[in-house]
């Protein structure tokens, strides 16, 4: 071994060797219970990994390696996910940088060059973390086979009739015009002006004196939309006005005023417009109150020429005179028609007044535009009876969820779960395997030849297929068995589902975890195997930087793991920050905040440092801070195990003989075993905790205060002035304990322990090719008999503990004399046999044993006094 631990000149090896060996392939077995296996949720296309990912990708890797120690037949999926919206979004981006005019074929092709480039650095990345990956098994969802098992699924629900095609609202991208779904979402808070707005009554009625209600609004721009009035039917203002009629500002349209409480009595006015067209709650209360849906936008978000009218059942009406956009209104973007609203409600004084507040307003991710609520025709899965069968099998404990407090998140949401908008409307993604004659009916089939075949449709008959993509989700949904290779491969699916853990976020665990469940249930129930995709669940927290904000691109707080195993210059990490910038304006920010935080860029940590760091982090808290400055104790702890290793291999000579039994006449030999026995069990209990950061942290104690601390420099005593047989037994345990730290050692830093495993095993004659093929450490039980020996040598580690204190507050330390009195005879003997270690670990010789006779008088004494 070097004098120096650089991980640089030894991980990228280790992982070729790995690699080539097969270590981390499956055995082809049917035997159930010893297999393992885990999904990676698949990484998207879209670009590099953070350290979001690397963090639930190193738990993952850990649970492989230590179920594949404990003797099962392991296996981690792996795969790449399309990403629809997103990844059309950006190749778009790229495209309209190169000013290129393209088509459907032209984009996809653009994605598909991408997606070959973007996968071999995700690839890189994967394989520099360590995670033990069987890449011959890897997938990506919109292979040829997993697109076999798309078409199935949608083919089974469409059969069962749990898909259909409907007109509902949807959340609207009027940038991209595709609906998005709310994990899309997010609330950014802007100031917004609330309108007053008087609506004249249409009887001779009159409200305090006057002939309108006031209503406020943040939105007058969809005043033509609008169907009803709402209040609260606990309002006493408005009691009287319930069943009563006014009229829509401008267009002079009768809509009635109704009871609802989702009207606030102290919220604005108290009395709220109902435009179910545009707004969800709307669209809620205008099907318990049977009222019509009116339409005003198009889908680029400007409005139409004629309003398109439903009525609560979602079906076309024919419209009178009182639907229509005056002209001056029509076809203009949203703002525009806003400000034109304006001038003719106080030209007709009909607005009262403007107030400016923050509101929170939902934005597209993607676009960053302004979501706008729009009523479509779409593609949905019915939900309910998904959703009933996911919550029982949650609560049989077929499936368990740590930490327990998201059991409750996920009841909450399967119990208010909508049914899921299925249709996007873009190039990229899985085509609905949907077609239509000219006559609207409509075909399934997994191509159009087989929808020909079986309907009989003459081959010059015209068919054209459904234009929208299926949502992303929805092949993410059914990756726990088509990743497996269902359906085509069954017998590599039958032997790892359903697979043992799922590793996710809390922010997904509806829109992934309980579609997978759900999905899985519904499309494996009519065969004779499990109807779960996996057994447990472990949900971790979000990532966030050293301040606790969300890493995002457009923050510029992003982390590539790879820069922290290998290190990065400012200049160079600056580049990368502001290059990944969604918003451009944030630049100097950036670069200012980066100087800050890493004045001298990022010093090469390796990978073994970064995987224990993001495994001790891994609490039960809902944000996990990342703060890098404290991967540096442990890249100093691959470096004492390093040289903890040199210092055990350089006494383990060629003539060393490990097949001698270890004498357990030594009282340390003791000590350190039933440590590391406690050790062991403490570890195998927290893993199966899914408590990892527990885990990391009693081996981290045990090696680096335990072994290091005290066995290895105690063992310096025996080596220098023991007997043969005391230096030979020193060196057997020096073995013993290092080895069995390794294995413990390996599933959290994989590269350093394979690296000082492969030097070690020589010294008892190993076969096996890699530490991964070794079995996990089991407790030495037979240790367990010297109780009293072990006792004697927690007494002499006292004694050097309190002679290093007074050394430590003595300010003539090296004059100091100590003298040491013991009045149990089996004590002193023990001590005084031993004193040659209580010298050298207190550097001095000026400790003294003096033996003390048990006498009436002196009961209440110490059994050891130290002066």
């Amino acid at each position: 071994m070097k004098n120096t631990y650089k991980p640089s000149k030894i991980e990228k090896n280790i992982y070729l060797f790995w690699e080539k060996s097969e270590i981390f392939s499956p055995k082809n077995q049917n035997k159930k219970k010893t297999n393992y296996c885990i999904l990676m949720p698949p990484p998207n296309i879209t670009g590099e990994l953070h350290i979001g990912h690397s963090y639930q990708y190193v738990l993952m890797d850990f649970l492989i390696r230590y179920n594949k120690m404990k003797g099962f037949n392991t296996l981690l999926q792996y795969g790449i996910d399309h990403a629809g919206i997103a990844t059309q979004i950006l190749i778009e981006n790229k495209i309209k940088e190169k000013k290129i005019k393209y088509n459907r074929k032209n984009l996809i092709s653009e994605i598909l060059n991408w997606k070959s480039k973007i996968e071999k650095i995700i690839d890189n990345q994967i394989r520099r973390l360590g995670i033990s990956v069987d890449w011959k098994r890897k997938r990506f969802t919109m292979d040829k086979e997993f697109s076999v098992s798309v078409k199935k699924v949608f083919i089974k629900l469409y059969k069962n009739r749990m898909v259909y095609k409907g007109r509902k609202i949807v959340n609207w991208d009027t940038k991209l015009q595709t609906a998005i779904s709310d994990l899309e979402i997010y609330n950014k808070k802007i100031p917004i002006e609330t309108w007053y707005i008087k609506y004249f009554l249409a009887q001779k009625n009159k409200y305090k004196n006057k002939n309108y209600l006031t209503v406020s609004t943040t939105r007058p721009e969809t005043i033509f939309g609008d169907v009803a009035l709402a209040v609260n039917p606990e309002d006493k203002r408005y009691q009287k006005f319930i069943g009563k009629k006014v009229l829509v500002p401008i267009i002079n349209r009768k809509i009635p005023i109704i009871s609802d409480k989702y009207a606030k009595i102290e919220k604005g006015t108290g009395c709220v417009k109902i435009t179910p067209g545009h707004d969800i709650n709307d669209y809620k209360i205008a099907k318990s109150h049977k009222l019509n849906i009116i339409g005003i936008f198009k889908k680029n978000g400007k409005t139409l020429k004629n309003l398109k009218v439903f009525n609560y059942l979602k079906k076309k009406i024919d419209k009178s005179t009182d639907y229509f956009i005056p002209k001056e209104f029509q076809e203009l973007e949203k703002n525009l028609v806003r400000k034109k609203i304006l001038r003719r409600l106080k030209e007709n004084d009909l607005l009262e007044k403007i107030t400016t507040e923050l509101h929170s307003v939902p934005h597209s991710q993607k676009s960053q535009t302004i979501v706008e609520p729009i009523v479509t025709k779409q593609w949905y899965i019915k939900i309910k009876d998904l959703s009933k069968s996911a919550i029982k099998i949650v609560k049989k404990n077929q499936i368990n969820i740590f930490p327990k407090q998201y059991k409750n998140m996920f009841f909450k949401w399967m119990e208010n779960a909508k049914d899921w908008c299925i249709s996007r409307q873009i190039y990229w993604g899985h085509k609905i395997p949907v077609w239509y004659d000219k006559f609207g009916n409509t075909y399934f089939g997994e191509n159009e030849k087989e929808v020909r075949k079986k309907n009989k449709i003459n081959k010059n008959s015209f068919l054209y297929r459904d234009r929208n993509v299926l949502d992303t989700w929805f092949s993410s949904a059914i990756w726990s068995f088509s990743s497996l290779g269902w359906p085509s491969n069954k017998s590599n699916f039958l032997n790892f589902h359903p697979t043992k853990v799922l590793i996710t976020g809390f922010d997904i665990i509806f829109f992934w975890v309980a579609r997978m469940i759900m999905l899985t249930y519904f499309i494996l129930k009519d065969e004779n195997i499990s109807k779960v995709p996996f057994k447990n669940v472990y949900i971790t927290g979000l990532v966030r930087d050293e301040d606790g904000k969300k890493m995002s691109k457009s923050q510029g707080n992003v982390l590539n793991p790879i820069d922290i195993i290998d290190g990065i210059s400012l200049e160079n990490l600056i580049q990368k920050k502001t290059n990944n910038l969604v918003f451009k304006k944030n630049k100097n920010k950036v670069i200012l905040k980066t100087k800050k935080k890493f004045p001298f860029g990022i010093q090469e940590h390796g990978s073994d440092a970064l995987r224990f760091f993001l495994i001790s982090l891994s609490s039960e808290n809902r944000d996990i801070n990342i703060d890098i400055n404290r991967i540096l104790g442990y890249k100093n702890f691959c470096n004492k195990l390093w040289n903890a290793s040199k210092f055990v291999l350089k006494h383990s000579q060629k003539d060393f003989k490990w097949k001698k039994k270890i004498n357990f006449t030594c009282i340390f030999s003791i000590w350190i075993i039933r440590k590391l026995n406690k050790t062991i069990q403490k570890f195998k209990k927290y893993t199966k905790q899914y408590r990892f950061d527990l885990s990391s942290r009693c081996i981290y104690d045990f090696f680096w205060n335990k072994f290091c601390n005290w066995y290895l420099e105690i063992s310096k005593t025996f080596l220098r002035f023991g007997e043969r047989e005391e230096i030979l037994n020193t060196k057997l345990i020096l073995v013993y304990v290092l080895e069995k730290c390794l294995r413990i050692l390996h599933p959290i830093i994989p590269f350093i322990t394979e690296y000082v495993w492969q030097k070690i095993k020589y010294t008892f004659n190993c076969k096996k090719q890699s530490i991964l093929e070794k079995v996990f450490p089991s407790e030495r039980k037979k240790i367990q008999k010297y109780q009293e020996k072990y006792n004697f040598s927690n007494i002499i580690i006292k004694i050097i503990k309190k002679i290093r204190k007074i050394q430590k507050t003595s300010k003539n330390t090296n004059d100091s004399t100590f003298i040491i009195k013991i009045r149990e005879s089996s004590i002193f003997e023990i001590i005084k046999k031993n004193k040659k270690v209580i010298h050298f670990m207190c550097k001095t010789n000026r400790i003294f044993f003096k033996k003390m006779k048990n006498t009436k008088n002196e009961e209440k004494e110490y059994k050891i006094a130290i002066f």
